[in-house]
């Protein structure tokens, strides 16, 4: 393996995780990362939470310390972006000319902003969500309070940033296309306990409503006229209505592309020696025998993990359960599981009034996932809910429900016929 050459399309969490990955397994060949932004690999959850609040600052965002990349000799390219890719002579072109062949290819591009062709959106004030930079601009620009702000998107990026954008003191306004804000993710029960707790917070909403225009004049946002005629006054837009995976570069290779790259479990494309991992892979996942692309970070933490080993020649599949946490006011949720599968109302353990809560979502009675809400850490609810999916067994709602059968001993208390 000294001999070969590794290259990682990619300078996000999934990449630099590979990269990790690969130095740690005793792989000794050239390890090539290119990252497209102007930093090394960043994680990106902060963005949205504590670094967007000020609570956190650039030292919690690097994926590794910046001097482990020459420390381990890796060679990271920052601004570096790959223009075309001949899979039949291993070879990655870039967009500066040069060639970098390899022996294995990781494509952890991951997804950009999904963009609205609304007129005014070029106006000064309106941007996405995506990067560091854009958490920066935000959080200076709502850093002094005081601020008219529209949120065009309910999901759970939109829902963050309205938090921050109302915890600083500005006057919030989000828009939807669901009825309630991440019903599509969660229920409308669920769902409107989070818009319960925006609204105690002053966040207005309007739902369903979409952006028809962003109005300025000077060359500023002034304002966002919803489709029912109704002017917004804005000094700030955000746009956050999920993300696209970056497939460009894989598509016109001939890899097979469907919401987002296609993989096995072991993240192994169809094309010999490239793999791909993190936002832009929709890989096959062996509890569901079916395809997930997942956008947050334990994906692509795992997913970097398993790509690498998997380009070692050793067994590994991303089997994990998918996992993401949010963080908003005075609440904090993590949530386990397969939100394709977790359709109907959850069942639910402790009291949404009180913000201390635990849901179940069901499939044929079995749990196929689960959500903490200010749940006691103790009480480790996260590896109950993990346990009971991984389980694959009929679990009764009374039992989900009761308070006195400790979590940790759910699967125990089961009758011998279940």
């Amino acid at each position: 393996m000294a001999n070969e050459d590794i290259v990682i399309v990619g300078g996000g969490l999934a990449g630099a995780t590979a990269a990790k990955t690969l130095r740690a397994e005793g792989f000794s060949g050239r390890i090539v990362v290119l990252a497209a932004e102007a930093h090394p690999p960043y994680l990106r959850p902060p963005l949205s939470k504590d670094y967007l609040l000020g609570k956190s600052g650039e030292d919690a965002l690097p994926v590794v310390p910046d001097d482990w990349y020459s420390t381990n000799d890796v060679d990271l390219r920052l601004g570096a972006r790959a223009a075309e890719l001949d899979t039949a002579a291993r070879v990655l072109v870039l967009d500066d000319g040069s060639r970098l062949e390899y022996t294995s290819l990781l494509l952890a591009t991951g997804a950009r902003p999904r963009s609205i062709p609304l007129p005014g959106a070029g106006l000064a004030g309106v941007s996405t969500f995506r990067t560091v930079e854009d958490s920066r601009r935000l959080r200076d620009a709502l850093a002094g309070g005081g601020r008219n702000v529209v949120m065009v998107g309910s999901g759970w990026i939109g829902m963050e940033l309205a938090a921050a954008a109302s915890s600083y003191g500005s006057t919030v306004t989000l828009l939807g296309l669901e009825d309630v804000p991440l019903a599509a993710a969660v229920g409308p029960e669920v769902g409107g306990f989070f818009r319960s707790l925006h609204e105690a917070h002053g966040v207005r909403f309007r739902l369903p409503a979409s952006a028809a225009e962003i109005t300025g004049a000077s060359g500023q946002v002034t304002g966002v006229r919803t489709d029912s005629g109704e002017i917004l006054p804005a000094d700030l837009v955000v746009i956050a209505v999920g993300v696209v995976p970056e497939t460009g570069l894989a598509e016109a290779a001939g890899i097979g592309v469907r919401n987002g790259i296609l993989t096995d479990a072991a993240l192994r494309t169809g094309t010999a020696g490239i793999f791909a991992a993190g936002d832009v892979a929709n890989a096959l996942h062996p509890f569901t025998g079916e395809r997930h692309r997942s956008e947050h970070w334990s994906n692509a933490l795992n997913g970097g993990k398993v790509a690498a080993r998997a380009m070692l020649g050793v067994d590994a599949v991303l089997d994990t359960i998918p996992y993401f946490y949010t963080d908003q006011y005075e609440v904090s949720m993590e949530y386990s599981g397969f939100p394709s599968l977790a359709s109907g109302s959850p069942v639910i353990r402790g009291s949404l009034e009180d913000k201390s809560f635990m849901a179940f979502w069901q499939s044929e009675g079995r749990v196929v996932a689960g959500m903490n809400v200010n749940w006691p850490r103790a009480a480790k609810p996260q590896k109950a809910i993990k346990a009971l999916i991984n389980a694959r067994t009929a679990v009764s709602p009374e039992l989900l429900t009761d308070p006195s059968a400790p979590l940790d001993q759910l699967l125990d208390q089961l009758p011998p016929e279940a």
